[in-house]
């Protein structure tokens, strides 16, 4: 195992418009609130090359074919594009086959703009299904980053898990999929955003909570990495862009080494 040195996953669902889409919310209010993450999106560009910092970027294919030009200024920013389905539909709801074509379509539109299939996949709404980890190994994923059996350590996803009321909690086989692990509590959209009747806190409670979280790594595990979780549509408000930026020089003048999902996982875990 390599990589003691603690680490910092920056992570960005570009969603835009397809997250509304797929709730069926399509007036021009909800449309006009992820067109919104375009211009997030060009800020953050601005304000990560500033700091030099790599970042992931897990984009549902439908925002590429909408978006092209907006997605591939990403990739030549140097950040890591991955899979984030097609679209932004939550793969529990879906049948083996129907889960299979979303992963497919998502990366045929992010080989047109990167000339690579996506290495890793964060489920919409971080939900997947039964045949999730057993489809991603067979599409050639290396990570997922959706769920949250650790705050700071990667660990290998397990396929096959029985959880039933009557035959109790049986876990499946651990794969070679890593998993990066994510929180609620580290994405920005239930914190900012007006979602049933919640949201809207304060930059700075947000700004202490996040860093706290970082310090509390630094101080008690040897290694490790944390994924902050933002989207471009709610992060990029100016006041929230403010707090972002003084989190990345704080996070900086602590030490943190920021890096893409895929090479933390491949820091701690090893190569897949």
């Amino acid at each position: 195992m390599t990589g003691r040195q603690h680490k910092v996953a920056l992570t960005f669902d570009f969603d835009t418009i397809t997250g509304w889409l797929a709730s069926g919310q399509t007036s021009p209010t909800p449309i006009s609130r992820g067109e919104f993450g375009l211009v997030g999106a060009q800020r953050l560009l601005t304000l990560l090359a500033r700091y030099d910092i790599q970042t992931t970027w897990f984009i549902p294919g439908l925002t590429i074919d909408l978006y092209p030009e907006a997605c591939r200024a990403i990739h030549e920013a140097g950040h890591e594009i991955a899979h984030h389905g097609y679209e932004h539909i939550a793969p529990g709801g879906l049948s083996r086959a129907e889960e299979a074509s979303q992963l497919e379509r998502g990366n045929e539109a992010i080989y047109r703009i990167s000339g690579r299939n996506a290495r890793g996949y964060r489920s919409p709404a971080w939900d997947l299904s039964p045949n999730s980890v057993e489809l991603l190994l067979e599409h050639g994923f290396v990570y997922d980053s959706s769920m949250m059996g650790h705050d700071y350590l990667p660990y290998r996803a397990r396929s096959g898990d029985i959880v039933d009321a009557e035959q109790g909690v049986h876990c499946g086989e651990e794969t070679s999929l890593s998993e990066l692990p994510i929180s609620w509590s580290l994405d920005d959209y239930p914190h900012f955003e007006w979602v049933r009747g919640g949201g809207l806190r304060n930059a700075g409670g947000v700004y202490e909570n996040w860093l706290d979280d970082f310090l509390y790594m630094q101080e008690n595990i040897e290694g490790g990495v944390l994924t902050y979780t933002c989207h471009p549509s709610v992060i990029g408000r100016g006041h929230r862009l403010k707090m972002l930026q003084r989190l990345i020089e704080r996070l900086m003048e602590l030490g943190a080494r920021f890096v893409t999902a895929e090479t933390a996982v491949a820091d701690i875990l090893g190569p897949v």
